[in-house]
């Protein structure tokens, strides 16, 4: 396989990987884990479940991701076998291959056992993580291809160790965020806090039940608004040789944002469900792209700290 192929290969996992994503979160939201029983693989003894609307939705969700499951398989083996020089490249698909195992096999414990509010969010932050891997595996086959495709080879910037440190604390922050935020959707603590930004009119509410749950997901949420739009600055302003740097800071920038008013959404639709699932749906892509973003701005500051004669090493021969 040549570059291109590899590319488009990995483009068709993190599509897959997008809607396995996605249907997890429409399972949660609907409250269609349990659409097919406690059974697994089968839906309530039968290999084509009844046609109820938990069933399908669970059902269709299962099938989705077996087919993450089969992309992630395709593209180990392709990189493996045809990128053997990016070692890069190749963890990624790894990465990719073994969180959605982890996750599947964590999806199938929760039906057939019931499972805790913090397991139960434990098993959205292991599939984010299979979504980084193959966003960052399509951006990484992109990188490749392009590199190849054009004799032209951009400077590469220093990064300080400083802001690559500062690039991998907020990557990691952010995971404790989505962590949080997914316990507070397995709790039913969205409407602990009404209003925003202020919670139930007050700036500081009584810290109990689920106000709490939700009120420290708020806090978390600013905190990390302020850390990605910091790092964003540090990116464009330190960095002016490099397109790519300043690119992921602001896509960083921007998507935090978004997910910021996509939670006040949510809050403002608790009451109307028909509305309530778009804002939640959106609100969940929204973290997903960015931590896949800062996951990926992570590897490639670490990159670019390396010695240059590694930095601009010609890109795959394949």
């Amino acid at each position: 396989m040549n570059t291109k192929q590899l590319k488009w290969l990995s483009y068709l996992t993190f599509v897959v990987m997008f809607f396995a994503t996605f249907g997890g979160t429409v399972v949660t939201k609907t409250d269609s884990g349990l659409g097919c029983g406690h059974e697994w693989p089968l839906c309530r003894g039968q290999f084509i479940p009844a046609h109820t609307i938990a069933s399908l939705i669970e059902y269709s969700h299962r099938l989705v991701s077996g087919l993450a499951g089969l992309t992630a398989v395709a593209v180990v083996v392709a990189f493996w076998l045809y990128a053997k020089n990016r070692k890069d490249l190749r963890v990624y698909s790894v990465l990719t291959l073994v969180f959605v195992i982890v996750q599947a096999l964590m999806g199938a414990l929760a039906v057939i056992y019931d499972q805790s509010s913090a397991v139960l969010a434990l098993h959205f932050g292991f599939s984010l993580i299979a979504f980084a891997g193959s966003l960052m595996l399509a951006l990484g086959a992109r990188k490749m291809d392009r590199d190849k495709q054009t004799s032209f080879r951009e400077n590469q910037p220093s990064v300080s160790p400083g802001f690559r440190n500062f690039v991998w604390s907020v990557t990691i922050y952010s995971y404790i965020v989505v962590y949080i935020g997914a316990y507070v959707s397995h709790t039913s603590s969205a409407g602990g806090c009404s209003g925003w930004p202020l919670c139930n009119g007050q700036l500081i509410p009584s810290m109990t039940g689920s106000i709490a749950i939700a009120f420290i997901h708020r806090l978390a949420a600013l905190v990390l608004l302020i850390a990605v739009v910091t790092m964003a600055v540090f990116a464009y302003k330190l960095h002016r040789g490099s397109k790519e740097l300043r690119s992921l800071g602001v896509a960083a920038a921007v998507l935090c944002v978004l997910q910021v008013f996509s939670g006040a959404g949510i809050v403002y639709t608790l009451s109307k469900p028909e509305v309530y699932i778009f804002a939640a749906l959106l609100h969940n892509l929204l973290i997903s792209s960015l931590f896949g973003v800062l996951c990926y701005l992570s590897v490639r500051v670490w990159q670019l700290g390396k010695e240059p004669v590694e930095q601009l090493q010609p890109a795959s021969n394949v």
